[in-house]
């Protein structure tokens, strides 16, 4: 693993522009980095590669173990009303992409470590999937890539299509300012687009309920399937979050409800706890003494690296604001991340319906957060 520095294409704005990346920059601040570009050994890929894939095995066993216990879904924080349909929607397994990026620390040492897995709202998969792909075969189109997320995900779209009432989809996010919502959202309705399925449009603030408490959109048609970008902990908490879970059998989530299990932090302890010195993982409890004087400390549920401490010898190296304050928070032993001298790189690797599916690497402090950058990689050697 080495990080090289590189030329940028010539107006690669435009490049990435055309190529759906609207957000690569802010002001002076680069997101989209292709001034410098990652390498990996073949031998370093299939170990992240096969990471992924264990880890992935072992959420499927801790999420058995999560919804036969009541007292451990109310520890994620669960609402008590929603235990059933999680319970359900895990056992009946409805439609679902099955989809999901894990954040893993790696030095080109050792063992990917795992960090946490984004599965509920995961982002940077247009950057992942094609932007770094394009960038590969302009400048090194003889070398190859950790990357098949792109098709992988058309053809699980696919492979739900038939489970979809008249294979039509709906697709909603929150209308954020930075347009990253925006993006990935429009990037999966082009990927649903191609697997053969109807699309439509939503803001999540423009949907409603009808008089039976079902879910419709700005024209009264009730929605019969839904790709959401925005957080089922969110969802459930809205005012009509009880008739959604209420009516849940009738309209496709997508993600189902069942993800709020594995995209909480509290997940990483059940699988310490399950899973004590496993090579992927790092100790992880609620209590600060159980995982030594090197930790990071996380809430239960918060997003793009906010409200996080790295502790060091009882000392703080650093520390995010943000507005996770309330709630539980994990602890996580301390992996020591390597500068490769622009930056600490965490390895976002995609996994989809159990297989893995590429990476994508962001650089930034001792916290990745929503100024990070992301780097392209390549596979020589």
């Amino acid at each position: 693993m080495q990080r090289h520095g590189i030329a940028p294409r010539p107006d690669w704005q435009k490049t990435v522009e055309e190529q759906g990346l609207i957000w690569h920059s802010d002001g002076d601040e680069r997101y989209w980095e292709e001034s410098a570009y990652y390498s990996f050994t073949l031998m370093e890929i299939e170990r992240i590669e096969a990471a992924t894939e264990a880890v992935y095995g072992l959420f499927l066993e801790a999420g058995e173990r999560i919804v036969s216990d009541p007292d451990v879904m109310a520890l994620f924080g669960v609402p008590d009303w929603c235990h059933t349909a999680v319970k359900a929607a895990w056992k009946n397994e409805p439609p679902a992409l099955n989809y999901g990026r894990f954040d893993f620390g790696y030095d080109g040492t050792g063992e990917p470590k795992l960090f946490e897995f984004n599965c509920d709202t995961p982002t940077s998969m247009l950057e992942a999937g094609v932007i770094q792909w394009e960038w590969k075969e302009d400048v090194f189109p003889e070398l190859d890539q950790f990357n098949s997320l792109h098709e992988k995900l058309i053809e699980r779209w696919a492979n739900v299509r038939a489970r979809l009432p008249g294979q039509r989809v709906w697709f909603t996010h929150a209308a954020d300012p930075s347009h990253e919502d925006t993006i990935t959202t429009t990037y999966m309705r082009d990927l649903a687009e191609q697997a053969g399925l109807e699309t439509l449009g939503v803001v999540i603030d423009d949907i409603g309920v009808d008089r039976a408490g079902r879910i419709v959109d700005t024209d009264e048609q009730l929605i019969s399937a839904l790709f959401k970008l925005y957080p089922w902990e969110w969802i459930v908490s809205e005012e009509y979050g009880r008739d959604i879970v209420r009516h849940l059998p009738e309209t496709a989530w997508i993600e189902p409800i069942w993800k709020m299990l594995w995209s909480n932090k509290a997940v990483l302890q059940v699988l310490w706890a399950m899973f004590p010195g496993h090579p992927n993982l790092l100790a992880a409890s609620m209590f600060r003494e159980k995982v030594g004087a090197d930790y990071v400390a996380k809430p239960f549920l918060a997003r793009e690296g906010a409200n996080i401490e790295v502790v060091a010898n009882g000392a703080t190296l650093a520390r995010s604001a943000g507005e996770y304050r309330e709630g539980l928070t994990m602890y996580q032993a301390l992996y020591r991340l390597r500068d490769f001298g622009a930056g600490y790189p965490v390895l976002g690797c995609w996994v989809v319906d159990g297989a893995a599916a590429g990476m994508g690497i962001r650089e930034d402090g001792l916290i990745t957060g929503n100024r990070a950058r992301f780097v392209p990689h390549v596979i020589r050697g």
